[in-house]
């Protein structure tokens, strides 16, 4: 019976923490509240980045990043890169970058899981000192 309670504690223990990872599947939300994309979060080397996995409206799904610079300059939009090389620092995730598509700037940034709720990841991106968080809405499969 010991065993039994130290294996559900361990298990309970590891879904938590597994709930609480930036990693997974995020969906971005338009002002509307309706998604518009799902990002992929995932380390490589101890580097955080994010990539767009599916854009859900099928008419953009071959929208290029006209806007953008560099060797993102005319790539399809799905597949992009768009959070790089965040490294973590306690709770949050820090010093990397986010772009966006649609104008092709790129901000510094840093993300988080929201410390009420889980699946939502918070999303920041700043301009000097100014800055505007979003948050992320983790997909549940």
């Amino acid at each position: 019976m010991k065993y039994i309670l130290v294996l559900f504690v361990c298990i309970a223990s590891s879904q938590l923490a597994i709930s609480q990872s930036v990693f997974g599947k995020w969906e971005i939300l338009k002002e509307s509240g309706e998604v518009r994309s799902i990002i992929e979060i995932y380390e490589n080397d101890g580097i955080v980045n994010g990539k767009v996995v599916e854009i859900l409206d099928k008419e953009k799904e071959d929208n290029l990043c006209i806007e953008c610079e560099g060797e993102e300059k005319n790539k399809k939009i799905l597949g992009l890169v768009l959070l790089k090389d965040f490294k973590k620092d306690q709770e949050k995730y820090v010093d990397g970058t986010i772009l966006n598509p649609d104008d092709g700037r790129i901000y510094k940034s840093k993300i988080w899981v929201d410390e009420h709720n889980s699946n939502i990841l918070n999303v920041r991106g700043y301009i000097g000192f100014f800055y505007k968080t979003m948050e992320w809405r983790r997909l549940i499969e």
